[in-house]
């Protein structure tokens, strides 16, 4: 018999939703997006795309454009923040490919975005843009739209990101974000400019992501636009006021703060005519992410935000599209739509925890104040082969295998399998409509 189709409404369009729009669609059924942009578009600067993130792009067939956009750094190198020393690297090319099947790339979020929006128009997703959400039926399923006739789907998916109306609406209460006590300055510099002064010439000569590890913040570069433009993220305290998430930044001020940092960094504070700061948030965490009705769900910044600092709050957005896609990809009946969705909150919840948690544990190894601890850090950076707990969570043997060797559609395949074997817990009888 031919497997049925569902109708899936996907609220934003964000990396996270168009992912799931192009996973869903490739299992066949109908996906409309909700937008309330009037536009398509991304701001912000750089994005990673680490092996578990771009096994799922080759498999959907965007790689290559995505590739064409990016740049692939040969390393990570940990440096000093004093004098720029590096204390220890990670090999990422050609390493990510030969252990992972998948390339470590870096990518200007505008072009990623722009990338994944031609693939789901090509897949054929609606999306509708202008479209506000203000309510979420759970019942029927049914969205209603600021001024807009309301849409009825089988499925809905919230990816509305961090201030989330899709969480609050299932929550039945405000739910803002949290203050994670930190905040970035993001810049970027022209590449030819960096050349001029004979100190930056070894980082603008060498595309590695560098992060400068010091008290209370750290900084992580890396280049954009096939090594055309400089991304500098700066992390340290917050000092925003309340209520006021961003801000033009005051460059004296930024640039005292990182008086005592490396040369290198200061020269290139110094080129800087402007930027602004905005406070890194985030949200705790959810007790669930499926509505009982069994026809809502949460996805990406939605439920699990993430510090930036492990680098995979977009991968696991992705993956969470790709989990989707195959598991919609099996289903065989109505009835197993619940179950469904219960299974990808399964899998995904325990993957993202560990994520959320593991990158606020890497702001205490990056912000590590002069003393005992951070001498010891450098010492283990410096003498020791990497080994499980490395303060360098991504040279770990143990936890890199964890996080880059993760196949999202192989991980939904088998827990689809144990689901038809009767033995997937907290599940219906429906897996028997499969027989």
């Amino acid at each position: 018999m031919p497997r049925p189709k569902f109708h899936v409404v996907i609220v934003g369009a964000g990396l996270g939703g168009l992912a799931a729009s192009i996973g869903i669609r490739r299992a066949g059924h109908r996906v409309t997006i909700l937008e309330q942009a009037a536009q398509l578009g991304e701001i912000g600067a750089g994005v990673q795309i680490p092996p578990n993130s771009s096994r799922i792009l080759n498999k959907w067939g965007v790689l290559p454009a995505i590739e064409s956009h990016s740049t692939a750094p040969p390393d990570i190198k940990i440096r000093s923040y004093r004098d720029g020393q590096v204390l220890q690297a990670q090999p990422l090319l050609p390493y990510c490919k030969e252990t992972y099947g998948a390339p470590y790339l870096v990518i200007h979020r505008a072009d990623f975005h722009a990338v994944l929006v031609d693939a789901a128009y090509r897949e054929g997703v609606q999306i509708q843009l202008g479209s506000t959400v203000t309510k979420i039926d759970f019942a029927v399923p049914r969205v209603h739209i600021r001024d807009k006739p309301s849409v009825e789907a089988d499925i809905i998916i919230g990816a509305d990101g961090l201030k989330s109306i899709c969480r609050e609406e299932m929550l039945g209460k405000k739910d803002p974000p949290h203050l994670t006590g930190d905040l970035a300055y993001r810049i970027t510099v022209k590449v030819e400019d960096m050349r001029k002064h004979k100190d930056l010439v070894e980082l603008a000569d060498n595309p590695a992501i560098n992060i400068w590890m010091g008290p209370d913040s750290h900084v992580v570069s890396y280049m954009l636009k096939g090594g055309g433009l400089y991304n500098v993220v700066l992390a340290c305290p917050d000092n925003l006021p309340e209520l006021v998430n961003t801000a033009k930044a005051d460059l004296q001020e930024m640039r005292d703060f990182f008086e005592n940092w490396d040369p290198q960094l200061k020269i290139i504070l110094g080129m800087i005519q402007e930027t602004s700061k905005w406070r890194l948030q985030n949200s705790h965490e959810m007790y669930r992410w499926s509505h009982p009705s069994g026809k809502f769900a949460l996805m990406g910044d939605a439920c699990h935000a993430t510090l930036p600092y492990l680098a995979q709050g977009a991968a696991m957005a992705v993956e969470d599209g790709a989990v989707l896609g195959a598991l919609f990809a099996q289903v065989a009946h109505p009835s197993q739509l619940k179950d469904l969705l219960l299974i990808y909150e399964r899998i995904r919840k325990q993957r993202t925890t560990k994520v959320v948690t593991g990158s606020t544990h890497a702001r205490d190894i990056y912000h590590c104040r002069d003393g005992d601890l951070q001498q010891e850090r450098d010492r283990q950076f410096r003498e020791e082969e990497p080994f499980e707990g490395f303060p360098n969570r991504f040279s770990d043997p143990v936890f890199q295998r964890w996080l880059y060797g993760y196949d999202a559609y192989a991980e939904a395949e088998e827990a689809w399998r144990t689901y038809l074997r009767g033995r997937f817990p907290g599940t219906t009888t429906s897996f028997r409509a499969s027989l």
